[in-house]
């Protein structure tokens, strides 16, 4: 899903999003390029990609990540 949906919309603005690990329902991933210290960063991570994965991966809870 991160490879075909979220990645291709996440570097046509310049970012990059890596899979960093899953752990009882929470999955890390990490901030890159333009994604790392932008002030929408948060708002596509919790709206657009946690709420994407939830929906189709029921065994998600939450999507945190870091910055590079």
């Amino acid at each position: 899903m991160l490879e075909n949906y979220v990645k291709p919309a996440v570097e046509m603005d310049g970012g990059a999003i890596q899979f960093k690990s899953y752990n009882e329902g929470i999955v890390n991933l990490m901030l890159q390029g333009s994604c790392s210290g932008c002030p929408s960063s948060m708002i596509t991570l919790k709206a657009g990609i946690e709420g994407m994965m939830k929906r189709m991966i029921p065994e998600v809870k939450e999507v945190v990540a870091e910055a590079e």
